[in-house]
């Protein structure tokens, strides 16, 4: 995959794209990571790709040509149509089956926005889509974009050393992730439950299956509005909210 990134600020982009998951994935060539600022692309001496805004207020505005130019740079180098995605806390809500979806793409084209925004011309004419990584406001699309780049990258083919760590992530079936545990097997805040060191993979599978139902009815209830549950995990789930209700009695006296 080949992601192309029109940015104000390139070395941020570049130094989240050389670490963890994305940076082995650019090492082993199975994604291409490229920055492009749009001052590189400006007509005057002083490199402006901002102005001030029409009709006055704060804040300065991206200017079309600098943008325009770069996109036409992007598109003439990769010799790709792809459509550019503005992060933009306007755009839709960037979640798990976004990302996947993103991830089938052979390239994406970003665009991260700075000040009080982009001139709307370019929006209209150049943009393809909005996303946003949530409702507030970050002083640039840099952030959201890395965002972007860490969730589509890790799902490309051979990323993941376990190719199952994927499969097993919060979001992917809908679910939140299930509780994990490693060394020590005996601590002084708790035991790792027994479930996990019988050998019992059908159990382990079991109760990996009743822990993300249980917290997603817990954290997210939202979500298991959308997930059809048959037979077997809507009795999981019943049996995860009795033992939760057990637990958490008032009258239940510690060590009970």
């Amino acid at each position: 995959m080949r992601i192309d990134i029109i940015t104000l600020f390139p070395d941020f982009i570049d130094h989240c794209a050389r670490v963890g998951v994305v940076g082995r994935a650019r090492e082993r060539g199975l994604l291409r990571i490229q920055t492009w600022n749009p001052r590189d692309f400006a007509s005057d001496n002083y490199r402006s790709a901002d102005d001030r805004c029409y009709g006055g207020g704060p804040g300065m505005v991206m200017m079309v040509d600098p943008l325009r130019k770069a996109l036409a740079k992007v598109r003439a180098e990769s010799g790709s149509d792809a459509g550019l995605i503005y992060l933009s806390p306007q755009g839709r809500r960037l979640d798990q089956a976004k990302v996947a979806e993103l991830a089938r793409r052979d390239h994406l084209i970003l665009l991260s926005g700075r000040y009080e925004g982009v001139d709307e011309r370019f929006l209209e004419h150049a943009v393809d889509e909005e996303l946003s990584i949530g409702d507030y406001v970050l002083s640039g699309g840099e952030l959201a974009a890395a965002i972007v780049i860490d969730a589509v990258g890790r799902l490309q083919e051979g990323v993941l050393n376990d190719a199952q760590s994927a499969e097993q992530d919060s979001f992917s079936h809908g679910l939140l992730d299930c509780p994990h545990y490693t060394r020590p097997e005996h601590d002084v805040w708790g035991d790792v439950p027994a479930v996990l060191t019988s050998g019992d993979h059908a159990a382990i599978r079991r109760w990996r299956l009743k822990q993300s139902l249980g917290r997603t009815w817990l954290r997210r209830p939202d979500l298991l509005e959308r997930v059809e549950l048959d037979k077997n995990t809507r009795a999981l789930l019943m049996q995860y909210q009795h033992e939760h209700a057990e637990k958490t009695r008032p009258d239940r006296k510690s060590g009970d």
